[in-house]
């Protein structure tokens, strides 16, 4: 998507703008010469992700923008006025809010303590909503004030929410300020609406969450950038409270290679779909055997003996490091139903037929086939997640991990 020059001098007010999609997004405006307020917590290194607003200040810089780096935890109101007041009075006004800075965890409802639910209402719902109250009167007399959720379509399906419902009002809640917002301020010209991503989108954020072969099923946050670019540009009384998709955007724009934008261009036409958006299982189903599947003689009792044998001796304190989760699978065979469990938490980890010595993180179930082709290499648990041969209790993000867990033993087994 090559910049067009529009938002040369407009200022942009970027939440979680110091790395990921909100950094992609601000370096696509600095392109055209447009002046970015990074709003982000992160002035100190952090030790596991990279960045901060003073690096990413550097950047925008480099790439033709001005920068305005800005401590803000979204959650503090004062922060938030502080921020904006110092940004008008540097830049003369704000012409787009991009709603970015955001908090995940995909646990089910026992597993999600109260701090946590709080941390992501906190910054998602009530940090968009803030932020939005903040900029409006500024966006008012912008000549084309957009603001721009980073937040999923709002998508009514029990699937999205029963297994972390926490999570899912929350990113909702900045959903729900793009319907309501949108149409409170149609009559002042400003547009309102939502970004989401198709497929999974591999930043720093989410490789801590997911592990470092989450990269392989993903895209770059420049696909987001891309298409924030194209909504920010158009005539914003032309576009509000529409809810978008980046691969959507961009095929009406003509863009039409997307291999550009896979992490692995290897994997471009096998990517793991984002949340919140419908897949119909037939679609997996097609994908899964598009990349092979294993014969329906594998999977029965000996085989996976053999596989968890090879799991056993695959194990490692530096797996056990990056992991640091048990699970139970629960492997089915006609009516019977018989428990495996591998321990990536505690000492040098450990794997076996029984339920674990410690609780689990993550209780898995499926049938043998399922599983075998799972460690195998033939059905990604995303997929098999997806297409509801895998059924998940408990933490979903640790269940995540499984991904880059499979990656790893795969060459090993």
């Amino acid at each position: 998507m090559i910049n067009t020059g529009k938002l040369a001098g407009q200022t942009l007010f970027i939440t979680g703008a110091s790395r990921g999609i909100g950094k992609a997004i601000a370096l696509k405006a600095a392109k055209d010469g447009a002046n970015v307020v990074i709003a982000a917590k992160t002035a100190d290194p952090h030790p596991k992700l990279p960045g901060t607003i003073y690096t990413a200040a550097k950047e925008i810089e480099e790439a033709g923008g001005k920068a305005l780096p800005c401590i803000v935890d979204v959650r503090d109101e004062k922060q938030v006025v502080d921020a904006v007041e110092n940004a008008v009075k540097k830049f003369g006004g704000i012409d787009i809010l991009i709603n970015n800075a955001s908090a995940i965890s995909l646990t089910g409802t026992l597993f999600t303590d109260m701090k946590r639910y709080d941390l992501m209402h906190n910054i998602n719902t009530r940090g968009t909503f803030l932020a939005s109250k903040i900029c409006l009167p500024y966006l008012k007399k912008s000549k084309n004030p957009h603001i721009l959720n980073i937040s999923p379509p709002l998508n009514m399906v029990p699937h999205w929410f029963k297994d972390h419902v926490a999570y899912t009002m929350a990113k909702y809640g900045m959903s729900m300020c793009v319907l309501g917002m949108a149409e409170e301020f149609k009559s002042d010209g400003i547009a309102v609406n939502a970004l989401w991503p198709r497929t999974a989108i591999h930043t720093a954020a989410i490789e801590m969450l997911s592990g470092p072969d989450s990269g392989n099923f993903s895209r770059k946050p420049e696909i987001m950038s891309d298409a924030a670019y194209v909504i920010l540009t158009k005539d914003s009384k032309t576009i509000t409270g529409k809810f978008l998709i980046d691969e959507q955007i961009l095929k009406e724009e003509g863009i039409t290679d997307f291999k550009q934008y896979a992490v692995n261009p290897e994997n471009a036409d096998s990517l793991m779909d984002d949340f919140f958006l419908d897949t119909p299982p037939d679609v997996i189903l097609a994908s899964q055997a598009k990349e092979g599947k294993a014969s329906s003689a594998s999977g029965g009792s000996g085989d996976i003996e053999k596989l968890f044998s090879s799991i056993q001796g695959s194990l490692s304190n530096s797996l056990v490091s990056k992991v640091g989760a048990v699970f139970q699978f629960n492997l089915k065979d006609g009516s019977a139903e018989e428990p495996w469990f591998i321990d990536l938490k505690n000492g040098s980890g450990s794997a076996g037929k029984g339920k674990p010595s410690a609780d689990p993180d993550a209780t898995l179930t499926m049938d043998r086939q399922s599983f075998f082709e799972m460690f195998s290499g033939k059905l990604r648990p995303t997929a098999a997640f997806m297409s509801g041969k895998l059924k998940i209790k408990g933490n979903l993000q640790k269940a995540m991990k499984l991904e880059g867990l499979m990656g790893q033993l795969k060459s090993k087994l």
